[in-house]
């Protein structure tokens, strides 16, 4: 009989080893390409590069949570990391930090991909056996949009929040309480990506209203909202200073012409060839997954599994509902739902949802037996498709200004164009020039101020209005400008740092609040004649405060909740 337990717990271990191998070996096919040919230079790959520069220079700087991305507008900088969400570029920062830059894209990438892995084989554990929640797993990192996100979009934000999409309807939807768990899985969605955290609320909340109706799971429904609640206070010190600090900001030229909903419902056209292009691929793709999603739903319809599949394919509907023009109305008036810029987006769910109705389709006894080898070497050669297809369809190469080596180079030189979203309310971040001084002197607060109608972003050149003055710049960091001035007569010091409410300028001591507006946005410092000591640090502002003090409020609650769960069990186990 111990024999025969003993061989049990051996074939059980080994059948779990070998389902983890399955989804190693299906992530790292997926990333060959790069491995092989190199980093892809998508849509997205300069703007997040530049993020992770830009971290590990302020962690070099001893900020450890930068706000402020000094590079961008050509050195005046922007307030990037008051907007974008923290996890990714922290990630990307840590590894930049220990590996070469060259390595970074393909390690984060597969960081991801295990990561989603993970997370899916985690959710579809609850809902079928072992076997079906491998393949399931392996399906939803192979599948073509994940990939299409990966090489062609390098939407790494998007790509990691596909791993915390699962466990947010894992532990919405589970019977066993887990409104902690749940909190943490949104709170680290939120902190992930924006666009990802908005299509998982929602997600849930119809998952959870279907389930509640259903299955007279009414509890479902308190868990759902205290643990949104719970996560999005826990995400706070992050989100409050996002929502407040958007009127200081251009936040709606992220959804300008080529940007918005409607001009990207499936296989729409724009006339623009490389918006167009790009929404073809993103076009088949839903229609590959969705054809999928149908098929293997048709499938499994026989099989015995929750009732709250209707709930999954109720959401696959109101997704494919979602990518046509006649979803317009809604798209405007559901709330954040306009910032998601494509439709195609919500494929990031789809995906997941059509890997699971493919474990769904599968028979449970027959992933028990040899024929799980089978399909193990099926999975194996989908992700070399996958790969193959990842490689000649997807894959962008880099130019010779794109490459990694190029934009270290530019990074430290020169600096980038800058983000519109992310330039100051009423400035051109067009008229910002290039190769500029760190501090000009100007006898006008306006002077020397570029026209983008003429040329966007010129090249520099010393204007004739320079007063001629002694400029000693003794400390010049990403969040900390300090320099002495001594002027002749009273001037202006504009210095390449574009103005935003968060800095705290002092002259002299006193500080500087009534500061000229020039139309590039820099910083205009009034000084007198005689000695001027400068010092501009980015300070933390109200918003700052409230989102730490929520964040730590809601750190407290999370614990104390932890703390009655364990309680709970251990009163349990003792009443057995």
């Amino acid at each position: 009989m111990k024999l025969a337990f003993s061989l049990r717990s051996f074939t059980a271990r080994n059948a779990a080893r070998s389902r983890r191998s399955l989804m190693l070996a299906s992530a790292g096919i997926a990333v060959l390409p790069l491995a092989w040919h190199g980093v892809s230079c998508g849509h997205d790959f300069d703007f997040h590069l530049e993020s992770w520069i830009e971290t590990v220079r302020h962690w070099h700087e001893g900020v450890l949570y930068p706000h402020w991305a000094a590079s961008p507008n050509y050195g005046a900088g922007e307030p990037r990391f008051v907007f974008y969400p923290p996890v990714s570029w922290a990630l990307g920062a840590l590894l930049g930090a220990i590996l070469p830059w060259t390595w970074v894209p393909l390690v984060f990438t597969l960081i991801a991909l295990l990561a989603m892995g993970a997370a899916c084989f985690r959710l579809a554990r609850e809902w079928m056996p072992e076997g079906q929640a491998t393949l399931a797993a392996c399906l939803y990192v192979l599948n073509p949009y994940t990939l299409f996100v990966a090489y062609e979009r390098t939407a790494y934000g998007e790509l990691l929040a596909a791993t915390f999409i699962p466990l947010v309807l894992l532990y919405a939807l589970r019977t066993r309480p887990a409104v902690p768990q749940l909190a943490l899985s949104i709170a680290a969605l939120w902190l992930t990506n924006a666009p990802g955290a908005v299509m998982g609320c929602y997600a849930m909340a119809l998952l959870v209203a279907w389930t509640a109706i259903t299955e007279r799971r009414w509890t479902l429904i308190g868990r759902a909202a205290g643990g949104t609640a719970l996560g999005l206070g826990l995400a706070s010190f992050y989100l409050l200073p996002a929502l407040v600090e958007q009127r200081w900001v251009e936040i709606a030229r992220a959804i300008g012409s080529g940007m918005r909903v409607e001009d990207s419902f499936l296989f729409g056209h724009t006339g623009e060839a490389f918006h167009d292009q790009v929404l073809h691929t993103a076009s088949l793709i839903a229609v590959f997954l969705l054809a999928v999603t149908a098929i293997a739903a048709f499938l499994a319809r026989r099989r015995d599994h929750p009732r709250f599949r209707g709930g999954l394919l109720l959401l696959a509907v109101v997704i494919a509902a979602l990518l046509l023009p006649f979803s317009d109305p809604v798209w405007h008036h559901v709330p954040e739902l306009p910032f998601l810029q494509f439709p195609w987006r919500w494929l990031l769910v789809l995906g997941l949802l059509a890997a699971l109705f493919a474990g769904f389709s599968l028979r449970a006894e027959a992933c028990t037996r040899r024929s799980l080898s089978l399909r193990s070497l099926a999975v194996l050669g989908f992700a070399f498709l996958m790969a193959a297809v990842s490689w000649t369809h997807y894959w962008q190469p880099c130019d010779d200004e794109d490459n990694v080596r190029a934009q270290l180079a530019t990074f430290a030189a020169q600096g980038f164009e800058g983000t519109d979203e992310y330039t100051a309310t009423a400035a051109d971040n067009g008229d910002i020039q290039q190769d500029l001084p760190q501090v000009r002197i100007l006898s006008q607060a306006t002077a020397d101020t570029a026209d983008s109608s003429v040329a966007e972003n010129p090249e520099w050149q010393a204007p004739a209005s320079s007063v001629i003055a002694g400029v000693r710049v003794t400390l010049w960091q990403s969040e900390h400008r300090s320099l002495i001035i001594d002027a002749p007569a009273p001037a202006f010091a504009v210095l390449r740092l574009m103005d935003y409410p968060a800095w705290n300028v002092l002259r002299n001591g006193q500080p500087v609040t009534d500061r000229p507006r020039r139309d590039d946005g820099l910083m205009v410092i009034p000084i007198p004649a005689g000695r001027s000591e400068i010092d501009v640090r980015y300070g933390l502002t109200k918003d700052m405060w409230g989102g730490r003090s929520l964040s730590l409020i809601s750190l407290v609650l999370l614990l104390g909740a932890f703390m009655l769960r364990m309680q709970a069990e251990r009163g349990h186990e003792q009443v057995k």
